[in-house]
């Protein structure tokens, strides 16, 4: 399968591999997507597989970008809607669940005690003492972030009293809170913190059985994009679906976050020309730049990377992994960029700081607000979010082997079948109550990002 007609390469529609069209000599760039992806290391046939024996990256150190102009974000109209929870503040739940939200680690049996007595969530994370400075910050920012996410319907803040993230420090970051939607629990204060935390929770449920689902505008959805465990299919079957998708829910007034930094490398010039002002923009480079500066102050090299099951799965090179990786934000003008903690303000597509490493990149797109997760795997992965994760499947073999896993087969777009219109069905379906797979097989899990000292 040729993908461009300026590639030399093609993809073999069965491995996902590649394969020269042509001879290509050695130092000759090698092309996919219409795009470099690095240089041959050796002269190369025709039908020769290309890959890590006989292709490098091109990368190497950091890059000077040029702002070319914004681009403006343009609307449509649309009167479709999906069936989601309005709060008392106008925030819109796409779930009604009652969480279970730990200030420290030293509670997470507490929380499964609690959770399994309820029927609450719990999401256990080993944070909140010992920490310093940033990396403090950045853990209760993202649990900021989950106690005001309106997919719960009641929130019990959970802690144990003594930590440096104790209850009385949280409030503070914090901020204003709903008192009959948030409930906080130190256990060190009770006899029986069990019996103290169910009493809670049953109040908590009390108060979100008040709400209902009503229609809302389908503008008022936000979704996240993911890809993890990905192949040589990724960036021509479900991550341009996605990117798709996310042209079309931005059009109609609705937001998408992109993250994974580090797979923008490579590519991050394709975003940057879609930013809508010179100030985006500079907030892009940055974004960029930044994550660079993670690496190399920590003695790593840049773009050590695919991972790999990716490069098992046919990808060889960093620019090609990102040239796939960016696909999934389509065409979408990017409107932000979020740092952790931040939330989804802006209609359109924002990038949002993080690594790429799976439950890091899924914890901080549901902490940024998002109601759902959109993550593509070719080799598959059955991690799920505090929201719901819809995974995608590039390949159809992997649709059939883990349906246990994949919610949805993006494998028709080799036959150019057109899934848009599907996987949006889809999406609502979703929003108005239709469980993804990591939600009936309870994959709901957060991990936090950490850089920094542990005392």
């Amino acid at each position: 399968m040729l993908i461009n007609k300026l590639d030399n390469v093609e993809v073999n529609i069965t491995d996902g591999h590649k394969y020269a069209v042509r001879d290509i000599a050695c130092g000759e760039n090698i092309i996919k997507y219409g795009m470099l992806i690095g240089h041959a290391i050796a002269d190369i046939k025709k039908g020769e597989h290309v890959h890590t024996h006989n292709l490098k990256t091109n990368l190497s150190g950091k890059t000077e970008y040029t702002f070319s102009g914004g681009q403006p974000y343009l609307l449509t109209n649309t009167a479709r809607t999906f069936m989601g929870y309005v709060r008392d503040n106008g925030d819109v739940g796409i779930r009604n669940d009652i969480w279970i939200v730990n200030t420290v680690g030293c509670v997470n049996k507490t929380a499964e005690i609690l959770a399994k007595r309820t029927g609450a969530k719990y999401f256990p994370h080993p944070f909140g003492c010992s920490q310093l400075g940033d990396d403090q910050k950045v853990t209760q920012l993202i649990l900021r972030g989950m106690v005001n996410h309106p997919n719960a319907g009641g929130v019990l803040v959970l802690g144990l009293g003594c930590e440096n993230n104790n209850i009385e420090v949280f409030k503070k970051v914090l901020g204003t809170f709903d008192e009959k939607r948030v409930k906080f629990l130190n256990a060190q204060d009770f006899d029986d913190e069990i019996e103290e935390g169910i009493k809670l929770i049953d109040e908590l449920r009390a108060n979100a059985d008040r709400y209902s689902r009503t229609p809302v505008p389908l503008s008022k959805l936000k979704v996240g994009l993911k890809c993890g465990g990905s192949d040589g299919f990724s960036g021509i079957t479900a991550n341009p679906l996605i990117g798709r998708f996310c042209d079309k829910l931005t059009s109609f007034g609705g937001a998408c976050v992109l993250t994974e930094v580090p797979e923008m490398f490579g590519a991050e010039q394709l975003l940057m020309a879609r930013a809508e002002s010179r100030e985006v923009f500079d907030k892009t480079v940055k974004l960029i730049n930044d994550f660079k500066d993670y690496y190399t102050r920590h003695g790593q090299v840049i773009y050590e990377n695919p991972s790999p099951g990716n490069k098992n799965g046919g990808i060889t090179t960093l620019e090609e992994k990102s040239l796939g990786c960016v696909q999934k934000g389509g065409l979408a003008t990017v409107v932000d960029v979020l740092d952790y903690g931040d939330t989804v303000k802006k209609p359109g597509l924002s990038l949002l700081n993080g690594p790429g490493n799976d439950i890091v990149a899924v914890t901080n797109l549901m902490a940024a607000g998002v109601h759902l997760i959109l993550f593509t795997t070719g080799r598959g992965t059955p991690v799920g979010s505090a929201v719901p994760t819809v995974k995608i499947a590039t390949n159809h073999a992997l649709a059939e082997k883990k349906k246990n896993w994949i919610d949805f087969d993006a494998s028709g777009m080799l036959s150019d079948i057109d899934l848009t219109d599907a996987l949006i069905d889809f999406v609502v379906d979703v929003a108005n109550g239709t469980k993804t797979k990591n939600e009936i097989n309870g994959y709901e899990e957060i991990s936090i990002f950490k850089d920094g000292v542990t005392l």
